[in-house]
């Protein structure tokens, strides 16, 4: 039986727009893994890093004698770490020396640790894992249970998927992708959460609690932007009586006022979210919750099924009003299809939130304004809006790597920097950012207070952006990088949604 404390390092304050932004959210990937290493039989502990004062906190939270491992498992559902945040990497290998200089074997995961392991391992860390991982840390764990003093070498030795120093230099196993591992499925220990200090920080910033789930792990579309570092394009489902169950648990434990999905998709068909509804209903389960989806499964079954289970609120990525835009980012849907699916959700009762990427390769300025008309013809009741992010592993990312100078990360998520050489620079994309959100705060400010004041808030936001409009050709870049030649899926292509059928855990 070993010690060993698994952790993550995400430091909320490290994120000044997340910050202030207030919503924080335990790590699901990271707590599904204690409670498998506890079901082998280990003592495990959790260092939460989300709302910790910083990385000294990490250094106090070691005992002087224990843990004799520690497992650095980054959260896989907090789509800030597919971002492989600067800050965040920093954080980790500090937390790294740490651990190594109280006398611990170290093993990492991640979507940073999978592209570049080479920088956790000069780090300290003794192992990273390529990919999720799950069955390395099995046999690893158990080896180590067998022989608490056996080297390096020996340890790793024959595991794929994995890497270590081999001498002077990284040796690095790769497997490619694999389906998630069904050892994750179940509840996560919740337990080993402080959840305290989340209610308070919920409760103060917008006066309600949150926290947040999983029915699923992956993605089955091909969005050629996306990285996809652990799953790759390989979708796990859980059992929706199992969710319910979980649910039915952090309802009674915690008394959340609202749950967030993780999900990059959630549910995928309406059958199954019609079992979920039902297995919450005969549990007293239902909590309001949000979820991430795409305008082509929000159907008029699956908008039903939702309302029925307490969803309150779905996050579609739109991404962009251009349907040339959407081609080249083989995104697989139509700019028609979102509004019917804002829509339909709309009329169940369900607020409906668009997420927004400028700058991708070849966005003309008539694609930025075809953008700006989706969201006043569709009238989304949030927006979240990013630039265009080349992350290793992407087609998007091979066809600009060429032009990533030293900065190929972000050091914080309201950093916004265009990384490549778009039509436009940063603050164009910025400004664009600033009066998207400001229609769509116009557009739902419900009944002004006269007619007259409604005409010039309109006539302030169309001033601006005629104002922008008028000095595009100042922030153009005139050696933008051009769009390769080569064929796009085509957008009446089925898409996943109609060849794929999910794995379930059976």
């Amino acid at each position: 039986m070993l010690q060993i404390q698994v952790a993550h390092s995400y430091f909320l304050r490290y994120d000044p727009k997340q910050w202030e932004r207030g919503k924080p959210y335990p790590p699901l990937a990271t707590i599904q893994v204690a409670a498998l290493l506890r079901r082998l039989g280990h003592n495990v502990t959790l260092f939460d890093a989300m709302l910790a004062q910083g990385v000294d906190a990490y250094e106090v939270s070691l005992p002087p004698d224990e843990p004799r491992v520690v497992v650095l498992y980054e959260d896989n559902f907090n789509f800030l770490t597919k971002m492989c945040l600067s800050r965040m990497r920093e954080a980790a290998c500090r937390m790294i020396a740490i651990a190594r200089a109280g006398g611990a074997r170290i093993v990492v995961a991640g979507s940073d640790a999978s592209d570049h392991p080479e920088a956790f391992l000069d780090a300290g860390a003794d192992v990273v894992l390529i990919g999720e991982g799950v069955a390395a840390i099995v046999h690893l764990m158990e080896r180590l249970n067998r022989n608490p003093d056996v080297d390096t070498q020996h340890w790793v030795a024959g595991l794929p998927g994995i890497a270590v120093r081999d001498g002077m230099q990284p040796r690095i196993s790769r497997i490619g992708v694999s389906l998630p591992d069904a050892q994750l499925d179940g509840r996560a220990a919740w337990d080993l959460v402080d959840v305290e200090p989340y209610r308070a920080m919920w409760q103060e910033r917008h006066g309600y609690f949150s926290l947040n789930m999983t029915a699923s792990r992956g993605c089955p579309f091909h969005c050629n932007w996306c990285a996809k570092p652990i799953w790759g394009n390989h979708y796990r489902r859980r059992d929706a009586d199992e969710v319910a169950e979980e649910m039915g648990h952090l309802k009674h434990a915690f008394h959340p006022d609202h749950i967030w999905f993780a999900d990059d998709i959630f549910g995928f068909h309406a059958n199954w979210v019609s079992a979920f509804a039902e297995h919450l209903r005969s549990n007293d389960g239902m909590v309001p919750f949000t979820i991430q989806t795409r305008a082509d499964l929000a159907t008029e079954p699956m908008a039903s099924a939702l309302e029925r289970a307490g969803c309150v609120e779905a996050w579609l990525g739109a991404e962009s009003g251009s349907q040339r835009v959407l081609d080249r980012m083989e995104k697989g849907t139509r700019v028609d299809r979102l509004v019917d699916a804002r829509k339909r959700l709309g009329r169940h009762g369900i607020r409906v939130g668009f997420f927004i990427q400028l700058g991708y390769l070849g966005e003309e300025l008539s694609d930025l304004l075809a953008t700006r008309e989706l969201i006043a013809l569709a009238a989304p009741d949030d927006i979240g809006v990013s630039v265009s992010y080349p992350l290793p592993g992407t087609r998007f990312y091979e066809q600009v790597k060429a032009q990533l100078g030293g900065k190929t990360h972000w050091r914080d998520s309201g950093d916004l920097a265009m990384m490549f050489r778009g039509t436009y620079d940063s603050a164009f994309y910025r400004r664009v950012r600033d009066l998207l959100h400001e229609q769509v705060a116009l557009q739902q400010s419900g009944a002004p207070s006269s007619p007259e004041q409604r005409r010039r808030s309109l006539d302030s936001l169309a001033l601006q952006w005629n104002t922008l409009v008028a000095s595009e050709r100042l922030h153009r870049n005139h050696d933008a990088t051009p769009v390769p030649i080569e064929s796009t899926a085509s957008p009446n292509d089925p898409g996943p949604s109609r060849r794929v059928t999910a794995t379930q855990n059976h």
